[in-house]
Order: C-alpha cells, then structure tokens, then sequence
C-alpha cells in the first residue's frame, strides 16, 4: 500500500464526516488548562479567532506560547479544556482522527523545523499533499510553486543537510503554507531569516491568509512580524491578554 493511501483518514472517522459550518471561527479554546508538575502553564485560557484573523503570540520565553500552539494542533493534550479548529473537535479525539484533522486543518510551521532528512526539499513540501491522497505529480507541482514564492526554486532537488538554517527555515514554511490549510501556527517562522527574506516570507504568510482566508496565529518576538497582525496577545500567567 502506497505511503499516500495508508494515510488517508478512515470514512468512519466522526468529525471528519461534520458539515463545515459557515459561522465556525478558525479557533475556539474554552478553559483550557495545562501544567507540568507543579508549574501551571495555561490557566483556563480561552480564545477565539476568526477566519481571516491575524494574531500575533508575544510574552517572555517559556511562558507557554509553544505549547500553546502544540496543544491547538493537537500535538500535545491539554490537562481540561475545550479545543475546536473550524468547527472540529480536536481535544479528546485518537490520534489517527487528530492526524487526519491536523492534515485537513491546520499548517504548521515548527521552530525546529521538523524537516525528512531522506527526502529532498520538493519532497519535503509535498508530504501533507501526498498524505491527504493528492496525486503525487500534482503534489510536487503545488510544493516547487510555492518553495519558488520563497526564493527556493533552484534548491529543490536538494539534501535537507545540504540548506542553510535559513533555507531549511523557508522550507519549514513552505510545507506549511502548501496544502492551503484554514489555520496556520507559526512559531517564529523568521527567527533564522536575514531581513530580506524575513519581509518575503511575511508577505507570502499574509498574503495566503488573505487569498485562502486562512487564520494565523504567530509566535514571534520580532516586533515587524507582530506589526503584521490584525491583534497582538501576550501570554502571562497562563492567560492571554492584550500586548
């Protein structure tokens, strides 16, 4: 069985059978709480965001802003507390029926890159395609357009190894941005850019959003990516409030 097929979520999957509702914002986060030992991280933290809506995640390191957007992809569970992504239950759901969600719904581009060392860049790109059964010649078309909108078109038969950390940073958001998702994490996409590309890379970021009517929701301590986003919060104590 190809890695395409075998990845396809089940027909049985629940909240892959939802109606999408028109009237769904992009975010809902009820009551969320989550703690590591003793050191309580979010603090019955809600949240909504709209489709469309940029936000900007700003406060000190390590006050949560990562797990934050881990917890929203599903990657990570929160302690209690309600997570929707576009009308879609993604709190308390297996892990195949998160996966396939998290496929449907959301890009997200990591602060650690995550990139397949024994795939080259294109490849790399189209993994989300190939995943959710899109054919591969038309995967790897959609992945070499958008690695081109990041000024990465004659790299895309290159070894992960071979890029630079800011290369391998465009790469992170290309694969991110690719398969058109309706919400967009991003934790500081820019944090190993020189300007140049950090402007290009943002503009490319606000510019899908506008086009697909994606959210965002950017972790970042660059005060010009923050400036991009329709609100800026800052997580203290566990709560998000206005920067």
């Amino acid at each position: 069985m190809s890695m395409a097929a075998s990845a396809r979520p089940s027909a049985g999957s629940p909240n892959l059978r939802m109606a999408e509702r028109a009237d769904a914002p992009a975010v809902l986060l009820q009551g969320v709480c989550k703690r590591f030992g003793e050191r309580v991280i979010l603090n019955d933290l809600s949240l909504r965001a709209e489709p469309g809506e940029r936000i900007a995640l700003v406060g000190e390191s390590g006050s949560g802003k990562s797990t934050l957007l881990n917890i929203i992809a599903g990657l990570e569970p929160a302690d209690s507390g309600r997570v929707e992504v576009a009308g879609h239950l993604i709190s308390g759901q297996s892990d195949d029926d998160t996966a396939a969600l998290r496929r449907k719904l959301i890009g997200f581009a990591f602060q650690a890159f995550h990139l397949l060392g024994h795939l080259n860049v294109v490849r790399n790109v189209a993994v989300p395609l190939l995943l959710d059964g899109v054919a591969a010649s038309d995967a790897l078309e959609r992945a070499a357009s958008m690695l081109s909108r990041l000024g990465l078109a004659n790299r895309l038969s290159a070894a992960i190894r071979e890029l630079s950390g800011g290369e391998q940073q465009r790469v992170a958001l290309a694969r991110a941005l690719v398969a058109q998702p309706k919400l967009l994490l991003a934790d500081e996409p820019t944090g190993n850019l020189d300007p140049d590309n950090a402007r290009a890379a943002l503009a490319l970021i606000v510019e899908q959003s506008r086009e697909t009517g994606a959210a965002l929701l950017l972790v970042t301590h660059s005060h010009d990516a923050a400036a991009m986003a329709d609100r800026q919060l800052a997580l203290r104590h566990g709560r998000l409030e206005p920067a």
